[in-house]
């Protein structure tokens, strides 16, 4: 009975330490939080983007599996300038045609997967992404990139397999 309590708890800890993100942190204060207190938090990012004027970008991916990026903004001092989920809709469909790869990654975070089309000579991007409301479908937004740039954007449903999982 003991180990049983016991191995509860732990269960409990992890899937409330999973819990915690960036987007939605009472504890990260815009002009207030370090570089420190967010490594401390969420451990390091998965990437660090130097942005002009001497600032980063802490990139929080939860990508192959989760639904968003989160990109938390550092000024030169390593002070909290904010959070956004870059895999929100109005985020994602700030990618234009023309854009390069890095200048996606950059805007979306780490992508789930990368494919090659050889007759269409195209490669796409995908990450998975919040349904549609009332959707039961997992939803995955798709990049294409032709000659180096973008070419177009696109949306996908992922149908569940009658396993019960699916890529």
């Amino acid at each position: 009975m003991r180990s049983r309590i016991l191995l509860l708890s732990l269960l409990a800890a992890v899937l409330v330490g999973g819990c915690a993100y960036p987007g939605h942190d009472a504890r990260l204060v815009p002009g207030t939080s370090t570089a420190a207190d967010i490594t401390s938090y969420y451990g390091a990012p998965h990437r660090i983007w130097e942005d002009a004027g001497g600032g980063h970008t802490y990139e929080y991916s939860s990508q192959p599996l989760g639904t968003h990026c989160y990109m938390v903004k550092l000024d030169a001092q390593g002070r909290l300038i904010g959070v956004e989920d870059t895999l929100s809709y109005d985020s994602r469909f700030s990618i234009t045609p023309g854009m390069t790869p890095e200048q996606v990654n950059r805007r979306l975070g780490q992508e789930r997967t990368r494919v090659t089309y050889r007759f269409s000579g195209e490669e796409v991007w995908d990450w998975n992404i919040e349904p549609d409301p009332g959707s039961s479908y997992r939803m995955r937004f798709n990049v294409h990139f032709k000659d180096g740039v973008v070419l177009r954007l696109s949306q996908s449903m992922v149908f569940p397999t009658r396993f019960g999982w699916d890529d």
